[in-house]
């Protein structure tokens, strides 16, 4: 049985390696902005550069998303009403809000309003897209066969729903557990502590309550932080959706981290741990770092290189 399935799979790499024995498939690609487009970039670049037609959609407004270097991928941008004082505005004020001295509950208010407020703003461009014709005529044309998107807005999820296209979600994670939620995995509050808990996996009956109180307020939080996602999604797609509507139709989901280095817990067969991707480009640190004495991050930093991660997408969508 093992030599059975292990065959089919090692042709198909095969057929991948050698250039000109398949044919290119066609990817449309839906970043979120800023950082996150960092560790996403080399992977679309490498991509490309496999012989296979890769369009990058962005907002003409976008931070880190500047094209200074040469690149494989197709680039195609959106007209968005949002400036590039206004993103930067936001941003300060989110930074501002992480170092204002208040007591415990204040302090994590402020944070939630304030991450609302940037999300807002933000998600306010993929609003835009959707109120593009010609940019909707243009996907609607175009023929792809998948998407790639890190689709911790939603932006890049409701458009594959839309499009009713295979999709790849390259991301971190999402508040409230969503990730784990939409891909069903097991989740039992006694054993599995939820984020800004600072549980162990071994924890008291009190911390178990505590665990289960805040799995009851994720569902206030989180409901309010993608409240704006929601509605559009629903009037994208013509009928009422929750957020895991929008992300259990993910074929594989690609997760920045690894997980060893996460609480262990049960995950299911598409969720891939690539961590190391936020280490691929690796440059000196500055002198004024705490940790002067590291020249550089190591080799080892880079778990999963780019080209292993790129068979893997291109495995699942175009052999």
């Amino acid at each position: 049985m093992t030599l059975r399935l292990c065959c089919p799979l090692a042709a198909g790499i095969f057929i991948l390696l050698v250039p000109g024995l398949s044919e290119g498939g066609k990817l449309l690609v839906v970043p979120m902005v800023g950082s996150h487009w960092l560790s996403m970039k080399e992977v679309v670049q490498k991509i490309a550069e496999r012989g296979h037609e890769v369009v990058v959609l962005k907002p003409e407004v976008s931070w880190q998303m500047g094209e200074r270097e040469k690149h494989a991928y197709t680039v195609k941008t959106y007209p968005v009403s949002t400036k590039l004082e206004d993103l930067d505005n936001a941003f300060q004020q989110y930074l501002a809000a992480h170092l204002k001295s208040l007591p415990l509950p204040l302090y994590v208010l402020e944070l939630y309003n304030i991450s609302v407020d940037v999300s807002g703003k933000m998600f306010l461009q993929c609003s835009e897209l959707f109120s593009s014709t010609e940019t909707l005529q243009y996907l609607n044309q175009s023929g792809f066969d998948a998407i790639l998107t890190d689709p911790v807005l939603m932006c890049g999820a409701t458009l594959a729903n839309y499009l009713s296209l295979p999709s790849v979600f390259f991301m971190r994670g999402f508040p409230c557990n969503l990730h784990y939620e939409a891909t069903q995995c097991p989740s039992p509050l006694s054993y599995v502590p939820r984020l800004f808990s600072f549980n162990s996996d071994h924890m008291t009956f009190f911390q178990r309550v505590e665990n289960t109180l805040i799995s009851f307020l994720e569902l206030f939080y989180c409901n309010g932080f993608y409240r704006a996602a929601k509605q559009l999604s629903s009037e994208v797609l013509q009928r009422d959706v929750s957020l895991t509507d929008l992300l259990k139709s993910a074929s594989i989901s690609i997760m920045r981290f690894d997980f060893v280095f996460e609480y262990p817990r049960p995950v299911m067969p598409n969720m891939v741990f690539v961590g190391g991707m936020n280490c691929a480009e690796k440059k000196p640190l500055p002198k004024v770092c705490s940790f002067s004495q590291i020249t550089h991050f190591p080799k080892q930093c880079n778990f999963m290189g780019s080209g292993h991660l790129v068979l893997l997408i291109l495995f699942f969508f175009f052999s």
